[in-house]
């Protein structure tokens, strides 16, 4: 009998599949960047300026990768 097709027997296993370990709460972006409270962060939000985060219920979340890009394109920006 074949195992290929029966899925893994260790759930967080299956949420590796592309997923983040873990992602960054606006307490982490503050932390991350030394930003002054967690009110810049949800001002960045308001404005679209900073990464883009989603909500999970009513905890805004961010996803790592796309923090990452944001940084790199801010980096572009201050470079061009």
């Amino acid at each position: 009998m074949s195992t290929a097709n029966q899925p893994s027997t260790n759930p967080p296993a299956n949420l590796h599949g592309g997923l983040p370990d873990r992602y960054l709460t606006p307490e982490d972006l503050v932390t991350m960047f030394s930003l002054p409270s967690v009110e810049t962060v949800y001002q960045w939000r308001r404005k679209r300026i900073g990464p883009p985060g989603f909500r999970v219920g009513k905890h805004v979340r961010f996803d790592p990768a796309a923090v990452a890009r944001w940084v790199a394109e801010q980096s572009a920006l201050e470079a061009a």
